[in-house]
């Protein structure tokens, strides 16, 4: 499932727009990434995204 464990950022949704102005579905992916971190003082595997990680919210194990 692509969603953020910390910020819940998950899958958007938009059109695909072309030159003649026809639209298709289509979806924007949040960059998630799996990594260890410590939770609750234990280290467990989280689906955590890169904005998460860069901004320090985790900490990583």
């Amino acid at each position: 499932m692509a969603k953020c464990a910390i910020c819940g950022k998950g899958v958007t949704f938009g059109h695909n727009v072309s030159h003649s102005n026809r639209k298709t579905n289509r979806t924007w992916k949040p960059n998630i990434r799996r990594v260890k971190a410590v939770v609750n003082g234990s280290s467990k595997t989280v689906n955590v995204c890169s904005r998460c990680l860069r901004s320090g919210k985790v900490a990583r194990a």
